[in-house]
C-alpha cells in the first residue's frame, strides 16, 4: 500500500486576476477551491493514474470536514486524526506577472495527536511506500519525520519518499530514505550555498546521497530536472507548453515517480513518469489527468551526465 502523510493540510483557494494592488479593491477573474497539502496532492494524482493510496494527517473544524469531503469525492481513503481547531486556508493568487501564495495559520497539534499518528505508522507493512510531504506545523517538533521513519525500520523494504525542507528535512534525511525531491532553492538552503549550474546541482545532489538519500530528484522548473544516485546522474528536459500554474507540479513529480515504482519500473523509467506528470500539471488547471500526463511521455528526453 502507498501512504501519503500531510501534517499541515489546507483548503487551497486559487484566484486568477489581472494584477494585485496592495491596499486596493482587487477584482478576481476566476477562482476555485481544492483540498490541498503536498501529500494530498500526491494522493490525488495517484488516484488520477489509477493507483490507490491512503492519506494520513490531521484535520479539524469546518475546513477539515471540507478536506475529507473533497478526498471522499475523489475516492481516496483517509485516516486523518481529528483536531479541535480549524485546518488552515491557503490563498494562491495568479496574475499576468507572477504567482503569490499566502499560507494560513496552522492548528495546534498535541503530543496525544502525534502518538495516535505514530500508532498508525506502526501498522505499515513490508514493501509499502510512505510519502512524507510538506511543512511541519509550529506546534510539532522538527524531528517528527525522523520519529516516523524510525517506526518503519522494523519492516522490510518500506520505501520512504521525503519531500520537505529546513530543519525537519535535515534531521530526517540522515535516517536513510529511498528518495528526496528538493527544488533548486531547497537544495541551496540545505547546503547554505547558492546553487546555479547543472554541474553544481549534480555535485550537491551527490552530497545529499551521502547524507542519506538513496536517490535525489531535483526539480528545476522550466530548466527541467535532475535525478542523482551514488552510481549515476541524469538531466531531464522540460517539454514546451503553455504554463497555467506551477502550483502542485512538484507534488505531481513525486506522484509520477511513485507511480513508476509501484509498477515495478526501474528508477530511470519511473523518472520519465515524474517529468511527464510535473509537466502536465504545470499546463493544467489543477492536477494532471493520466491522459494528459501520458501525452507528454514521448516528449521526455533524459541525458546521462558523467560527473565524478
Amino acid at each position: 500500500m502507498i501512504y501519503t502523510l500531510t501534517l499541515n493540510p489546507a483548503i487551497d483557494y486559487y484566484m486568477d486576476m489581472n494584477k494585485l494592488d496592495e491596499g486596493e479593491l482587487n477584482k478576481v477573474n476566476n477562482s476555485y477551491t481544492l483540498a490541498g497539502g503536498k501529500g494530498i496532492n500526491v494522493s490525488k494524482v495517484l488516484k488520477n493514474f489509477g493507483v490507490e493510496s491512503i492519506a494520513l494527517g490531521f484535520c479539524g473544524g469546518f475546513t477539515g470536514e471540507y478536506i475529507k469531503s473533497d478526498l471522499n469525492k475523489y475516492g481516496i481513503k483517509d485516516n486523518f486524526i481529528t483536531l479541535s481547531e480549524n485546518s488552515r486556508i491557503n490563498v494562491k493568487i495568479k496574475t499576468t506577472k507572477n504567482e503569490t501564495e499566502i499560507m494560513g495559520k496552522s492548528p495546534n497539534i498535541s503530543q496525544e495527536n502525534i502518538d495516535v499518528l505514530l500508532s498508525i505508522i506502526d501498522s505499515i507493512k513490508d514493501n509499502d511506500i510512505l510519502i512524507l510531504s510538506g511543512s511541519v506545523p509550529i506546534s510539532v517538533k522538527d524531528d517528527i519525520y525522523k520519529d516516523i521513519i524510525q517506526k518503519t525500520k522494523s519492516k522490510n523494504n518500506v520505501k520512504i519518499i521525503l519531500d520537505s525542507r529546513e530543519n525537519a528535512f535535515k534531521i530526517a534525511v540522515k535516517e536513510k530514505v529511498f528518495l528526496t525531491k528538493p527544488n533548486r532553492k531547497e537544495l541551496s538552503e540545505y547546503f547554505g550555498n547558492d546553487i546555479r549550474s547543472v554541474y553544481d546541482i549534480i555535485t550537491y545532489a551527490k552530497e545529499l546521497v551521502k547524507d542519506g538519500s538513496e536517490n535525489v530528484l531535483v526539480s528545476l522548473g522550466k530548466e527541467g530536472s535532475a535525478l542523482v544516485n551514488k552510481d549515476e546522474a541524469y538531466i531531464g528536459n522540460a517539454p514546451n507548453g503553455q504554463l497555467v500554474s506551477s502550483v502542485g507540479s512538484g507534488d505531481a513529480m513525486v506522484a509520477g515517480i511513485v507511480y513508476g515504482i509501484s509498477k515495478d519500473l526501474n528508477i530511470l523509467d519511473a523518472y520519465k513518469y515524474a517529468i511527464a506528470s510535473a509537466t502536465a500539471t504545470a499546463f493544467s488547471e489543477g492536477l494532471t489527468s493520466f491522459e494528459k500526463m501520458n501525452s507528454f511521455l514521448d516528449k521526455i528526453e533524459v541525458k546521462k551526465i558523467n560527473v565524478k
